[in-house]
């Protein structure tokens, strides 16, 4: 699974798309904290806080993830190349989840140098040192959570189809969905008493929860079993597809 992995990996960055991903990310969100004029410039705004990049953030791995994962499964089909990676000596969970860290890794690699806006902003804050490092950190594990999901819904997306183009739109939509769709049904208040629960099924709510800097255990437990569920799922339609 490792070589697997790594061949995956090496693909993102031996082709212009891994270092693609990894600077627009860094671009949108360096620009609109200290470039653009806008709410979320850090430096207009005039307080030592980082609350605007995990509000982009979210957006801006809408469609980067999807575009990075929608090749995982995808690809081969198109070139003809799945039947030999399922002779492979793995099992079909092995390869999911090695395509899965792949993706994963590279939408990582894109979020790490943020730190470096953390220790700008501890460094411009009056007196230096003055932010809010719990609630960083909490919202920087909480978009670690939220890119885990997301490349899992890429990489279910990316096994419906042999078109990348159809997989980067149902991986877009079903995350949009996911992500922001719970919370637009709360918000019509037609479901009573299980609107609360209807509002918790959506990522946003648990993002929101980690972000305040409170790690909270059901917050982990729903992205563990969320990313769970559609790496089953993916494996459901490869083994279908198989049969």
């Amino acid at each position: 699974m490792a070589a697997l992995f790594f061949k995956e990996l090496r693909s993102f960055l031996s082709s212009l798309i891994g270092y693609i991903v990894m600077g627009v990310f860094l671009m949108i969100t360096g620009l609109f904290l200290w470039v653009l004029p806008n709410d979320f410039n850090i430096l207009d705004y005039g307080y030592a806080s980082l609350d605007g990049l995990f509000i982009l953030a979210p957006f801006v791995f809408l469609f980067l993830i999807p575009a990075v994962s929608m090749r995982s499964f995808a690809d081969e089909k198109k070139s003809g190349t799945e039947e030999l990676l399922f002779t492979r000596p793995l099992s079909i969970s092995q390869i999911i989840l090695a395509k899965y860290l792949a993706s994963l890794s590279l939408a990582i690699l894109a979020i790490i140098p943020t730190i470096v806006y953390y220790i700008s902003v501890y460094y411009l804050g009056f007196p230096v040192g003055n932010v809010d490092s719990g609630s960083f950190w909490g919202s920087f594990i909480g978009l670690l959570f939220l890119a885990a999901t997301f490349s899992s819904i890429g990489v279910f997306a990316s096994s419906l189809s042999s078109n990348q183009l159809v997989a980067f739109v149902v991986a877009v939509l079903l995350s949009a969905f996911v992500y922001m769709g719970f919370e637009f049904i709360y918000s019509l208040e037609i479901f009573g008493s299980i609107d609360l629960f209807i509002k918790s099924l959506g990522i946003s709510h648990h993002y929101s929860s980690i972000s305040r800097g409170v790690i909270d255990t059901r917050d982990i437990v729903y992205f563990l079993s969320t990313i769970s569920l559609f790496l089953f799922l993916t494996k459901f339609s490869l083994s279908r597809m198989r049969w």
